[in-house]
């Protein structure tokens, strides 16, 4: 902070022009300065405000664009996209897959670093049966946190594990932890040569000890069905796994078929 005290006139204009040019000198340094970049931290967020029409986010689809970042595919008249989140097993995965298979269903699964270490032959499945295996970090952390070089090792470090256990290079989709992400992160991921994928679609599913009835399932899920919706479901989630088989031909009689999220931003 500078200050400039002087009952002269001419004392008072210069200590002005100086007080202006130290700021000019200061905006530089910061505009030069690493240490200096602001970026804007985000939490993933949906308002739902028409049945079966798509949710407003908290970004908008052309502010993400620019970042090769989706949360829906805005050109797909009746079409879905199925994710998983799946943070460690605890066995319904493979019921998941049977029915994803029954029913022709091309899904993803966004993934962490144990998942792919605990469960190699799931991970083989995966990939085997045509799924995306995403990334979903190494970790899990809050990667709003995390520098460009830790940001990236999250990524790499989950490649390399990948590719280790299935001996297949990994396909480019990141899903960012909890939702939470900074404009930085998105760039970075973009400069890595990933699509970061949200979703336009979801519930509360992921509470272990507060299961949602399938009533509930499909009171929140069903309404909230819009073309090209980008579907998140959590592998952990007991009511998904006993209600995917009807949820899926729920969404197909109503005339719903199912696309891949390598689809989203094609031209």
């Amino acid at each position: 902070m500078f200050y400039c005290m002087s009952k002269k006139v001419s004392h008072i204009t210069l200590c002005v022009a100086g007080v202006a040019l130290s700021a000019l000198l200061v905006g530089a340094y910061m505009l030069s300065s690493p240490l200096a970049v602001t970026t804007a931290n985000h939490e993933w967020g949906l308002s739902f405000q028409t049945d079966n029409a798509p949710p407003v986010p908290n970004l908008n689809a052309e502010q993400l664009l620019p970042y090769n970042s989706y949360y829906y595919d805005v050109t797909a008249p009746k079409k879905l996209y199925i994710t998983f989140d799946a943070g460690y097993e605890n066995g319904n995965t493979a019921s998941l897959l049977d029915t994803l298979k029954k029913h022709n269903v091309p899904a993803a699964f966004f993934v962490v670093g144990t998942y792919i270490k605990e469960n190699p032959e799931l991970i083989k499945r995966m990939s085997d049966e045509g799924h995306i295996v995403g990334n979903h970090t190494y970790h899990h952390p809050n990667m709003t946190k995390k520098g460009r070089a830790e940001f990236e090792k999250e990524l790499l470090d989950l490649e390399t594990v990948f590719t280790e256990t299935t001996g297949k290079p990994m396909q480019k989709f990141y899903r960012p932890p909890e939702g939470k992400f900074s404009d930085e992160n998105l760039e970075w991921a973009n400069a890595l040569g990933y699509k970061t994928v949200f979703w336009s679609l979801a519930y509360v599913d992921w509470k272990l000890d507060d299961q949602p009835s399938h009533e509930k399932a499909f009171s929140k899920l069903i309404p909230r069905t819009h073309d090209g919706a980008v579907v998140l479901l959590h592998t952990t989630s007991s009511t998904n796994t006993q209600i995917l088989d009807e949820l899926l031909t729920s969404w197909e009689d109503m005339g719903y078929t199912f696309g891949s999220i390598a689809e989203l931003g094609a031209i």
